[in-house]
């Protein structure tokens, strides 16, 4: 009976048993906060490139295949530490409208990574699908800048899986008529 007593009484292993319980929870919400992290930062870094790209564009008064390919080369360094290569591509699609037909895309072109992904704007000579509450009158321009990417979480969980992210950036050339690509 005394030794069923002291066994009662002894305290020496609780905090091993507490910390089997709570370890595993532990883990999880650090793990998940890292997920977090990442997502969000790689959210802020292709908003970043649809906005440079499409505003980089529109500072020009003529613009080239080269150049367009010179810009879409620096989608690296600003998705860094994060890598575009076969996970994303960049859109760029000029649309214009004339002779009130409404808009209508005038170029595209894609490039930056090797992901296959189709614009939602259209395709070159066809109509144009703008943002609803986005609108190109007659003789008006405009550069849209595409992004799409492909997340993989580090962890594949009920609540991170693998999903493909879609950014977009709308501007309006600002020295002249984008509607010719050089």
């Amino acid at each position: 009976m005394v030794f069923f007593h002291r066994m009662k009484k002894d305290q020496r292993g609780s905090v091993l048993v507490e910390m089997a319980f709570i370890l595993p929870v532990l883990v999880t919400m650090i793990l998940a906060g890292v997920e977090l992290s990442r997502y969000v930062l790689l959210q802020q870094k292709l908003d970043a490139i649809a906005i440079t790209t499409a505003d980089l564009v529109s500072q020009r008064e003529q613009i080239s295949v080269a150049t367009i390919d010179q810009i879409f080369a620096a989608t690296d360094h600003v998705i860094a530490p994060f890598a575009f290569g076969s996970e994303g591509i960049v859109v760029v699609t000029s649309v214009s409208a004339s002779g009130g037909n409404g808009p209508r895309v005038d170029w595209q072109r894609s490039g930056g990574g090797m992901l296959s992904a189709s614009s939602t704007i259209g395709t070159p000579g066809g109509a144009a699908t703008l943002p609803s509450g986005f609108q190109v009158r007659d003789g008006e321009n405009a550069i849209i800048s595409e992004v799409f990417y492909n997340y993989m979480p580090l962890l594949q969980t009920a609540f991170f899986t693998n999903t493909q992210t879609y950014h977009r950036a709308l501007f309006r050339p600002r020295f002249g008529d984008l509607a010719q690509l050089q």
